[in-house]
């Protein structure tokens, strides 16, 4: 069994240190490859008319959407590139979903990712909705350098060791 170490604050044992409190990558090989899906979301704040610019797809960059989910799907497979202890895993689908609101204006995003592996896809999921918010920010930061990406977090997650995770939504944010 690997060694662990103890969390000092109290909780529970932090897997990616090693006795010596140096960062390490888990070894997941000996878990059994089961089925794995998370949820997460965030948010993109801006002003009015920032946010009726990207409904009449009207941006000079072009479809802020359309760009920003695709940006989402590649970020979620790059994860471990981007997040030194996070193991590559195989995924099955990642799914990005965009919703326009009004008062405060803003984008909500959600990214669903599966697959069937020895670790969970949380980080995969929240990686996407990252990268999908930057994106907005992006194509939209021309006409509104003020935008407030956030808050951004686990919605949910099934599958693997510790079992199911819900939340019922994200805190709300006033820019």
């Amino acid at each position: 069994m690997p060694a662990v170490s103890k969390n000092k604050g109290g909780g529970a044992d932090l897997t990616h240190l090693d006795p010596s409190g140096r960062a390490r990558m888990v070894d997941v090989g000996t878990k059994g490859i089961t089925r794995r899906e998370a949820w997460a979301g965030g948010t993109v704040h801006m002003k009015p008319e920032t946010l009726e610019r990207v409904r009449a797809n009207s941006l000079q960059k072009g479809d802020v959407l359309g760009v920003a989910k695709v940006a989402g799907i590649l970020a979620a497979k790059k994860t471990p590139e981007w997040i030194p202890l996070c193991h590559p895993l195989h995924l099955t689908q990642i799914e990005l979903f965009f919703r326009t609101a009004d008062e405060p204006a803003r984008i909500e995003i959600e990214a669903q990712v599966k697959a069937r592996d020895r670790t969970g896809v949380e980080m995969e999921a929240l990686t996407a909705v990252c990268a999908a918010a930057l994106t907005i920010y992006d194509m939209c930061k021309a006409v509104d350098r003020g935008m407030i990406i956030g808050p951004i977090g686990l919605l949910r997650k099934m599958g693997g060791e510790s079992g199911p995770y819900a939340r019922k939504k994200l805190p709300a944010i006033r820019p």
